[in-house]
């Protein structure tokens, strides 16, 4: 897929941008957010239940209404960075990131050299099934891969300044959940954290993400600095529901 302007761009010149997180795999709900005038789609292969065949089907129905796609894999999930990736993901978001080997690997793992060391092929469907230059996929490439670490335990967050000064990370999120979920009585407070690791951000330039589930939410997070929203399908749906008489 060729856009005009890639997500990237439209980050790196400032731009707010919001997309949805979709954990449920089915294509038509891809179609529909799609259509809905999202900026992009974040596919969810951590807590979610898209394996590489549903990422790939789903990757290409979004692309036919010119809407990327990111996609959360697994910790530690190298295999399924390619092929994601060589099915036109635009970016990839990297869970539990706790130091800066973990990021480095997952920029070895997502980036062409020489950032990283992925593996090339011209007849994936990123490459066009080879009707493109080697040269110019790599220019594709390179002008829409993102990267984010998620920031997910108190020891992440005091390393966050220099994960997210390892080259090739070009942004972050705050996993909140694990966060808590986390912190014992030793640590610093999950608040005391999620500073720790805003200011790092700051300080570095780096691309925040947010998660929320409302568009109060979303207002209040944009207020504080977050460039990327992402908007949690399954909880909307969930209030949906609840609202109905």
């Amino acid at each position: 897929m060729k856009l005009d302007r890639t997500l990237r761009s439209r980050i790196a010149a400032g731009e707010p941008v919001s997309g949805v997180l979709l954990r449920i795999p089915n294509e038509e709900l891809v179609e529909v957010a799609a259509c809905s005038g999202v900026d992009f789609i974040l596919l969810d292969c951590e807590h979610g239940a898209d394996d590489a065949v549903a990422v790939r089907q789903h990757i290409a129905a979004a692309a036919i209404f010119g809407v990327e796609t990111l996609v959360r894999i697994g910790s530690g999930d190298r295999s399924l960075v390619l092929r994601a990736t060589d099915a036109g993901a635009s970016g990839i978001v990297v869970p539990h990131v706790d130091d800066t080997d973990q990021a480095a690997d997952a920029v070895q793992w997502a980036r062409y050299r020489p950032l990283g060391d992925r593996g090339f092929a011209l007849y994936s469907r990123a490459a066009s099934y080879g009707t493109i230059s080697a040269a110019e996929h790599i220019q594709r490439t390179e002008e829409s891969m993102l990267l984010f670490a998620m920031i997910e335990s108190p020891t992440a967050a005091s390393r966050s300044a220099e994960i997210l000064a390892v080259p090739g990370v070009d942004g972050y999120m705050i996993g909140s959940s694990d966060l808590a979920a986390s912190t014992g009585p030793g640590d610093p407070t999950v608040a005391e954290s999620v500073r720790q690791v805003t200011d790092a951000g700051r300080h570095r330039a780096a691309v925040r993400m947010d998660i929320v589930n409302s568009a109060t939410q979303a207002e209040a997070a944009q207020a504080d600095g977050a460039q990327v929203i992402v908007y949690n399908t399954t909880s909307l749906l969930v209030d949906m529901f609840r609202a109905l008489p």
